[in-house]
């Protein structure tokens, strides 16, 4: 490790014991140096090797350059530090996608603090978990954002900095555009991206400066190989992880543009790739889908690379893409842990349903439950190592993902004997929606704060639309009718609670859950039921 320059040593003195890190290999061929910012990396580098007049930022009344975008972020880490934030601080961000939030991203990055990004639909009950977790002292909201934000500060020692709003906007306005970047460490970490496990217990995974020029020279450089007069534009958030590398680090890696758009449902991704000439895409099967209908209402022809990820692409929907559009899109799988996709394959070699190859610097292997390798065509579990891999936040669960120097990733896949992997399911018992992650046990407690319900189990189902579903099992106590005025009270119920997305798509009444003898709630069951009903309905 290198020595940390952070005032703040918060993220330092809370990594796992390094015996318990994954190994990680291929460092030595990026040959990043000891000293790194990432944020010079990726936008001031532009600025001093001449590229500064290049197009980096479109949105919706915005249209950046380089420099533009570099005087844009050194504004705002002025305005942050003369707040009081220092090296080290872990700071909270909540905005949809908009150059505002990546230029914010970027402040903090470059002043040495730590980036803690939240999905726009998360409620003040979730944030305050991760707050708390993370010892977050500052938080920076779109001000549309701002009542979950506030609500979930209320009682905890963090400020809240509204953007959009007069003062902080004005105070933005106001600062120098010169800002010299904290002197970080390639190893410091820069990012607390956090996922829901199987408990519904939020992992917050640690990133360093490194990782985020990592995924750019493996992945993108050498599979995705898109070029500098690129336009990428995409669905999904910035606080995960697919959608910050895919949106915003890709492009600004190779001096590419971003295009980052606040409303990314399908249609809407339609129109803004339409608009602003999009020739990168990175979205979600489910999307690819949707859009299948309504080609011609859009002129897409400029696009040329489609990635997908976060769940399970179709063969089907790949079929029907690439006959439609004549693209090939390239599946892949990452996970937060690893910050994104380290299994792939580039447009020649793609094999469709298959996810693909381990990505240049990347290795991977199918083990069994001893941690042994499996024969080739064998199902286990998908273990990876590489450039980047699981350090948790003070989480016991780091000895449950990193095994013997490999991070297990909870995906059952099958490897052939070309070396292809191919997908088969979650080994634990996430539910991918639309390519959002679920926790069936968070849902389940969701439920159980509802004064009608006695028990719930909740699983994922299958779904022609979006993949998955959650569906929930309710046992009712006495007293209270199941009904479907019942369902859509709990439904409603479990939007208020958690996010949105996370509420249970179907809700059946049972009389009681199968359990073990020893009162475990018997989930595989329950997902075996759910299987058989949809194949009923």
């Amino acid at each position: 490790m290198n020595r940390t320059g952070l005032v703040d040593h918060f993220a330092r003195d809370n990594l796992p014991p390094i015996k318990s890190w994954p190994v990680f290999q291929g460092l030595e061929d990026l040959a990043y140096p000891a000293r790194l910012n990432c944020a010079v990396e990726l936008i001031d580098r532009h600025v001093e090797e001449g590229r500064g007049d290049r197009l980096a930022v479109l949105g919706d009344g915005v249209r950046w350059t380089f420099a533009e975008l570099a005087a844009q972020v050194n504004r705002i880490a002025n305005a942050l530090t003369a707040r009081g934030m220092v090296s080290g601080n872990r700071v909270m961000l909540r905005s949809a996608n908009n150059p505002m939030m990546a230029a914010v991203y970027f402040a903090v990055l470059k002043a040495g603090g730590i980036v803690v990004a939240t999905m726009p639909l998360l409620r003040a009950k979730e944030l305050g978990v991760m707050l708390d977790k993370a010892e977050v002292s500052l938080a920076v909201c779109d001000v549309k954002l701002r009542a979950e934000m506030e609500k979930a500060a209320e009682g905890r020692a963090c400020e809240v900095i509204l953007f959009g709003d007069a003062e902080f906007d004005g105070e933005v306005a106001a600062a120098s555009p010169e800002f010299a970047p904290c002197d970080t460490a390639s190893d410091d970490v820069c990012l607390i991206g956090f996922t829901s496990g199987t408990t519904g217990i939020p992992k917050g995974t640690m990133h360093f400066h490194r990782d985020m020029l990592a995924i750019c020279d493996c992945y993108a450089a050498k599979v995705l190989k898109a070029e500098p007069d690129d336009r990428f534009i995409g669905s999904p958030p910035l606080a995960f992880t697919f959608g910050l590398g895919g949106l915003v680090l890709f492009p600004w890696r190779i001096g590419a543009a971003a295009i980052l758009i606040e409303k990314a449902a399908p249609d809407a991704l339609m129109e803004a790739a339409a608009k602003h000439g999009a020739t990168v895409m990175f979205t979600a099967p489910t999307a690819y889908r949707a859009m299948l209908a309504k080609l011609g209402e859009h002129d897409l022809s400029g696009l040329r690379k489609c990635v997908s990820a976060g769940e399970a692409l179709p063969r089907a929907t790949w079929d029907a893409w690439k006959e439609a559009t004549g693209i090939t899109i390239l599946d892949g799988i990452g996970a937060t842990e690893l910050l994104h996709i380290f299994i792939a394959a580039r447009e020649d070699e793609v094999r469709p349903g298959a996810t693909g190859k381990p990505v240049p610097g990347f290795e991977a292997k199918v083990i069994d439950e001893s941690g042994d390798p499996v024969p080739d065509g064998t199902p286990g579990r998908l273990a990876v190592r590489g450039p980047t891999g699981c350090r948790y936040l003070s989480d016991p669960r780091q000895e449950e993902y990193v095994r013997n120097g490999w991070n297990v990733t909870g995906d059952t896949y099958i490897r052939d004997e070309d070396g292809y992997f191919w997908y088969q399911a979650r080994s634990d018992d996430m539910i991918i929606s639309s390519g959002y992650n679920i926790a069936g046990p968070e849902v389940e407690s969701g439920l159980l704060t509802h004064a009608a319900v006695a028990e719930a189990g909740v699983v994922a189902a299958p779904d022609p639309e979006r993949g998955q579903i959650a569906k929930a099992y309710v046992v009712l106590k006495p007293g209270h009718t199941a009904d479907a005025a019942m369902a859509k009270a709990l439904q409603d119920h479990v939007k208020a609670e958690l996010a949105p997305y996370k509420y249970p798509r179907a809700v059946k009444f049972v009389e009681a859950l199968p359990r073990t003898e020893t009162g475990k709630l018997q989930r595989f069951a329950l997902r075996q039921r759910a299987a058989a009903e949809a194949g009923a309905a």
